[in-house]
């Protein structure tokens, strides 16, 4: 638990320096990307991960946050952070109705379940043209602000982002920790059993993925407010696939993860450009190859060439004494 907390101050440090090393540009503007992925990734890895409740409609509840907020501040003039909060809990609540008649089905049949929502919300917004935009998307979303602070640059959305992201990933270890954390494993382990010990399965599930539901949205809103420009495609089946390939990828049940899958999942479409019709078949590849051979992720990979190598040192200093 301690090293948890350590690990995460390290990887917060390491967050706040990156800036220095790339004054702006492309770069930048990659790993602004980057945060809100580990933001939509950890969202998604409390339901995948944790409770093993499995979704492929989740690039819905981005869309729903994007657009939501975007529509209130680009037609409407509502203030941002006020639109943003609005977003999140209407798609929490959205989700919390939603999530009693769809998490009593398993496996499979919640795949199917949730990927019908993501399409469903997919189609909304491509043929409401008058209040989304439709296909040509929705322009004039204002940038976030504080005060006299305008979130207008790369480097500032920089810091914005992963302000939120780290705030995620915090309260995501925090969570896993805690009571609820450990009801949420034991569901995910066994159902049944879980009951059985007196956990509430059916309530607890329905609360995680509104709480996935609210971060994704909350994603959503600083995706709008950075982008300034917002379409269907964005937040269509692919990026859900996506989605669940980045916390399959980084490590199911870990939150740095959920980072490791995401930043590889953000930089890999950038040097797949040139077989860009064929990237989903790449994911595909890839989700395949680290299921069989790395199993628990790249966190898991991490962590035992780091057993691996301290083994060794402790083997070396052995060698060494005897």
């Amino acid at each position: 638990m301690k090293r948890d907390y350590l690990l995460f101050i390290l990887f917060a440090l390491l967050v706040y320096a990156v800036p220095t090393f790339f004054k702006g540009g492309y770069l930048l503007n990659v790993l602004v990307f980057m945060g809100i992925n580990t933001m939509l990734a950890v969202a998604l890895n409390l339901l995948l991960g944790f409770a093993g409740q499995i979704s492929l409609g989740h690039a819905s509840f981005f869309g729903l946050g994007a657009y939501c907020s975007g529509i209130l501040t680009a037609t409407y003039g509502f203030n941002p952070w006020l639109t943003m909060v609005i977003a999140a809990a209407g798609v929490g609540l959205l989700a919390f109705g939603l999530g009693f008649p769809i998490l009593k089905l398993k496996g499979h049949y919640l795949a199917m379940a949730t990927l019908g929502f993501g399409i469903i919300v997919y189609i909304v917004l491509n043929e409401t043209v008058a209040l989304t935009g439709g296909p040509s998307g929705l322009s004039g979303i204002p940038n976030l602000k504080i005060g006299t602070l305008l979130f207008d640059g790369d480097l500032k959305n920089y810091y914005l982002i992963w302000t939120f992201a780290l705030v995620t990933m915090l309260l995501s270890i925090n969570l896993a920790h805690s009571r609820i954390g450990r009801a949420l494993r034991a569901i995910h382990d066994s159902e049944v059993a879980s009951r059985v010990m007196g956990v509430n399965a059916r309530l607890l599930k329905v609360q995680i993925f509104s709480l996935s539901a609210v971060i994704s949205a909350v994603a959503g809103g600083l995706y709008a407010h950075t982008m300034s420009f917002i379409s269907p495609a964005s937040f269509g089946f692919n990026f859900s696939v996506e989605l669940v390939t980045m916390v399959v990828i980084g490590g199911l049940g870990s939150i740095f993860g959920s980072f490791l899958g995401a930043a590889l999942l953000t930089i890999l479409p950038e040097l797949l450009r040139v077989v860009q019709d064929y990237d989903i078949v790449v994911y595909g590849l890839l989700l395949i190859v680290m299921t069989m051979y790395m199993p628990k992720g790249l966190a898991g990979g991490v962590a035992a060439c780091w057993r691996l190598l301290r083994s060794k040192k402790v083997k070396a200093v052995e060698n060494a004494q005897g």
